[in-house]
């Protein structure tokens, strides 16, 4: 078995930083079904804007709210406005390939494809 990437968000803005909450990121409900990623998944967040990468669980946001909130912990780690990319990812024993999902500076969503195309 293989952990291969299965979905993803690419480039989204981040909307809210939330020290004083449980722990997780919240995502825009309509970014997650069209990625893929569901609700209590853990997933590799990564911060184009310093670098650094870590893992979270899913917390679903209002539908088409462009939410990315970053809360607890991770909070420490991004800044209102970075832009980030969230991996889902799946063991499976063949390839497979990863919906990505593009997104503008409100986090719309602006094109979907599958990796490799």
């Amino acid at each position: 078995m293989r952990s291969m990437l299965r979905g993803k968000i690419h480039r989204a803005t981040v909307t809210e930083t939330l020290l004083d909450y449980e722990g997780s990121i919240t995502i825009d409900r309509e970014l997650l079904d069209l990625a893929g990623i569901w609700v209590g998944e853990r997933v590799l967040v990564a911060d184009v804007n310093n670098g650094s990468r870590f893992e979270t669980y899913v917390i679903e946001g209002e539908r088409s709210s462009g939410v990315i909130a970053l809360n607890g912990a991770a909070a420490r780690l991004v800044s209102k406005e970075d832009k980030v990319i969230i991996m889902g990812f799946e063991l499976v024993d063949r390839p497979i390939k990863a919906t990505t999902v593009l997104v503008d500076g409100q986090n719309r969503p602006i094109k979907v494809y599958d990796f490799p195309e």
